[in-house]
């Protein structure tokens, strides 16, 4: 007998989906900094064994004010997973206020499908402070089944696993076996180059910035096979693009270098990495262009 199932995890920004599925995967599927809004797309791990395949979708961190475009298609991410999951998952931040905006609480008490509240980060909290948290999820959202995990120490998160086999139809898989997700080395390439900027920039110029790869190709260099990559960043304003590029180009080759380190540790190949900067004013709030980025 043969079980496969979507699991689907939502949440506030920064609480530790991303980290999650990582953790549940073994792999690096999602980026992760310590800032919010780091996922920007529907992002799909794939676990798997003999007798099941399980589905995991990690998305953008819901925000309950959106001001741009961009952050209205992350939240309509973020919504569609009700429509196809099998197991749902609401991630908590133990470190943050234990909130839930009615209008998702009623979503949520009106799924179909089994809930997990999982109450994050309990490795850096006390015990009163879990136990308070418990018994507020259990108010608010009684159909669930709720769990105190790190998923950054792991702590907890074989045990949800486990749960999940037993809640997942019985069924063929619904990708190859040895298929790890749905998004091209490209996307990834260009997660990775977001990451670092992310990293290194501070205040609102991460937010401002979209990578896009425009050429992927492997070739020979005189050292053996190469992946040559260009990537194209977008930002909203010129003074952006002077920030991003610092002083006599010193930031941009930091960057460049970084990005460049972790996509060869990613791809398992020597790479030659070029970065471009480009004003796109307003790209947030532009149809054609959220279009063109993948939103």
């Amino acid at each position: 007998m043969h079980k496969s199932g979507f699991v689907n995890i939502i949440g506030n920004p920064n609480v530790g989906k991303s980290t999650l599925m990582n953790a549940l995967l073994g792999e690096r599927m999602s980026i992760i900094t310590n800032k919010p809004q780091t996922t920007r797309h529907r992002i799909i791990g794939i676990w798997n064994d003999d007798d099941h395949q399980i589905v995991f979708s990690d998305t953008p961190g819901i925000i309950q004010d959106p001001h741009y475009k961009m952050q209205e298609a992350m939240n309509h991410y973020a919504f569609s997973t009700f429509e196809d999951a099998d197991v749902m998952i609401y991630m908590a931040d133990i470190l943050e206020p234990q909130e839930l905006d009615e209008k998702l609480r009623k979503r949520l008490i009106e799924l179909e499908v089994p809930l997990f509240i999982l109450i994050n980060k309990v490795d850096v909290s006390d015990q009163k402070k879990v136990e308070q948290a418990i018994d507020y999820w259990k108010s608010m959202v009684p159909n669930s089944k709720i769990f105190s995990i790190s998923a950054l120490e792991k702590k907890g998160t074989e045990h949800i696993l486990k749960e999940i086999f037993n809640l997942i139809p019985e069924s063929p898989p619904f990708y190859p076996k040895d298929q790890l997700t749905d998004k091209s080395e490209r996307f990834f390439v260009s997660e990775i180059v977001r990451e670092k900027i992310l990293e290194l920039y501070h205040q609102e110029i991460p937010y401002s910035c979209e990578v896009i790869v425009e050429s992927f190709k492997e070739g020979e260099a005189r050292s053996g096979k190469i992946i040559r990559i260009a990537a194209d960043i977008y930002v909203s304003r010129k003074s952006q693009k002077s920030i991003l590029i610092g002083k006599n180009g010193s930031m941009i080759k930091r960057l460049g270098t970084e990005a460049r380190k972790s996509i060869e540790i990613f791809l398992e190949e020597k790479v030659f990495l070029e970065l471009r900067v480009k004003v796109k004013e307003n790209w947030r709030d532009d149809d054609r262009l959220l279009k063109h980025f993948g939103y």
